[in-house]
């Protein structure tokens, strides 16, 4: 599957029928699926490209509004464990609409984080949350840990 990202040392293996992906966050493999491939390759780049640390990186973060669960793609936590980034992924053949960021708009209502990060490994959008001004500003990129968190997160 094409997508743009940089590629990395990626571990598959077939197990009962299925192809599965060793997911380095959850350490265990897991079912691979078109939004899976952008994930890992996703939370790589942000790991080896961007200075993200792992430790700080968490995938399927379930949340809870009430009997409804939702489940963040992966979570940026700060090292007092508070969420700072909220990544949603979709798989390559999904069109990034409107849809998709309401989607992340609703986990955020709950996270409040700095950062909204949405891909479908062809496209990626980054987005800084200013809730002083209730707005917020498109990044032309996805910023690198230091300069997004390093000042926060001492």
């Amino acid at each position: 599957m094409e997508i743009n990202l940089p590629s990395f040392d990626i571990s598959l293996r077939q197990h009962q029928g299925r192809r599965e992906v060793f997911d380095f966050l959850r350490q265990r493999f897991v079912t691979l699926t078109p939004e899976e491939w952008v994930r890992q390759h996703f939370v790589h780049f942000l790991v080896e490209h961007k200075g993200y640390p792992k430790g700080l990186l968490a995938n399927e973060m379930e949340l809870r509004v009430g009997e409804k669960r939702l489940r963040c793609d992966t979570v940026l936590y700060n090292t007092a464990l508070q969420p700072q980034m909220i990544i949603e992924y979709k798989a390559p053949s999904v069109t990034i609409t409107q849809r998709v960021f309401d989607q992340i708009v609703v986990y955020n209502m709950l996270l409040h984080v700095d950062y909204l990060v949405v891909s479908n490994g062809l496209h990626h959008y980054c987005c800084r949350m200013d809730y002083a001004r209730h707005s917020y500003e498109f990044l032309p990129d996805i910023p690198d840990y230091s300069a997004a968190f390093g000042l926060n997160d001492k």
